[in-house]
């Protein structure tokens, strides 16, 4: 039996997220869907992470288990034939049989776009964040800065998903302003479920004057979402890095 690991990029606007689903269309189904008619046979898909409805990717990883002898540089064509325009494979490579797309991959990198201007562009709608208001991005990069590290970071995510701890490290969270788009671009061994989101709104928090940039790391130690800022809308949330090192094999995407 073979491991096939993707490589593939989507525009989640008309997706429920990642994770198959019983009554929304989401990613995963999709592409396992595309699969089936590919290699001939029912697959389970395994992403590397739950992303939210609405949520992108600028790359994304996904295995698959087949036992088609269909050479692996000819997958991602096979597959976008079947796929719809907004998810695009762009690669694939047998991987040894231990490989598992979530479980293997050690860091994560998000990028959070927002677009900071009187006016909205109508070309960053479910793309970016609309925000009129003016943002001083080194009032931003203060408060960024306090999440980098090894924290809980239970202030900072939405009851969803139980996981067995709320300790996650951080490696670094970059703000950078590009004339009226401001990307959030947060790098970490693994994130809670709305975790980024809830990120960005709290460095936007700080920006607005409702707390100083150096009282999030306080926020982090007392725990209390509610202290933290909101969690902003999906659409300026991409995936844009992966590192995987399980040990066997390393590779990072992005």
């Amino acid at each position: 039996m073979r491991n096939i690991a993707l490589i593939l990029k989507y525009l989640g606007t008309a997706y429920h997220g990642w994770q198959v689903q019983k009554t929304q269309i989401t990613v995963g189904e999709t592409l396992e869907k595309a699969a089936a008619m590919v290699v001939g046979h029912p697959v389970h898909m395994t992403g590397c992470g739950r992303t939210d409805a609405g949520v992108h990717a600028r790359v994304y990883v996904a295995n698959f288990r087949t036992d088609a002898r269909i050479p692996a540089d000819r997958i991602p064509y096979a597959l976008n034939t079947h796929l719809p325009e907004d998810i695009v494979v762009t690669g694939a490579m047998d991987v040894h049989e231990d490989f598992n797309a979530i479980g293997s991959c050690v860091r994560k990198e998000y990028t959070y776009l927002i677009y900071n201007s009187r006016i909205r562009d109508p070309f960053y709608v479910n793309r970016a964040w609309f925000y009129p208001k003016h943002l001083d991005e080194g009032v931003m990069q203060r408060a960024a800065q306090q999440f980098v590290g090894t924290h809980d970071f239970a202030a900072v995510r939405s009851v969803g998903t139980e996981v067995k701890s709320t300790v996650r490290t951080v490696y670094y969270y970059d703000v950078q302003r590009d004339g009226d788009l401001i990307s959030l671009k947060v790098c970490a061994n693994g994130f809670l479920y709305n975790m980024a989101r809830a990120m960005a709104g709290t460095v936007v928090y700080a920006a607005e004057g409702k707390f100083a940039p150096e009282q999030v790391g306080q926020i982090l130690l007392d725990g209390d979402r509610t202290a933290a800022g909101p969690t902003v809308p999906p659409g300026g949330l991409y995936m844009t890095k992966l590192w995987y090192d399980d040990g066997k094999a390393a590779f990072d995407v992005g």
